[in-house]
């Protein structure tokens, strides 16, 4: 799993990036093979904002949030990002598990 943290407006501590790492890295549980995980932080004003693109076979995940503090913008960033992969998932096992048009086709 490559993980890149990058910063725009403030720098990434060695503190927000273990807990960038320690958050984005509950991700990985769902997939076997490498991934490669962008996220950058950045501050405007009184705003925290937090975005991940998730590269995987094929497939790109994107996940924006904003919030007060820089840490709760990275736990609701790892939650959306981890909802969303969840329904992706389910997603693709609903489409396979469908059954094949000639056990249908005898049926009739």
């Amino acid at each position: 799993m490559k993980v890149t943290i990058t910063g725009q407006h403030i720098e990434v501590t060695p503190a927000i990036r273990d807990h960038v790492e320690e958050k984005i890295g509950r991700i990985k549980r769902h997939f076997e093979h490498p991934l490669d995980i962008n996220v950058v932080l950045t501050v405007e004003k009184l705003k925290h904002n937090a975005e991940a693109n998730v590269h995987v076979n094929g497939k790109d995940f994107f996940v924006h949030t904003s919030q007060e503090d820089m840490y709760e913008a990275i736990d609701d960033l790892a939650h959306l990002l981890d909802r969303q992969i969840i329904k992706h998932k389910e997603r693709q096992s609903d489409q396979r598990h469908g059954q094949p048009l000639k056990h249908l086709a005898n049926g009739v």
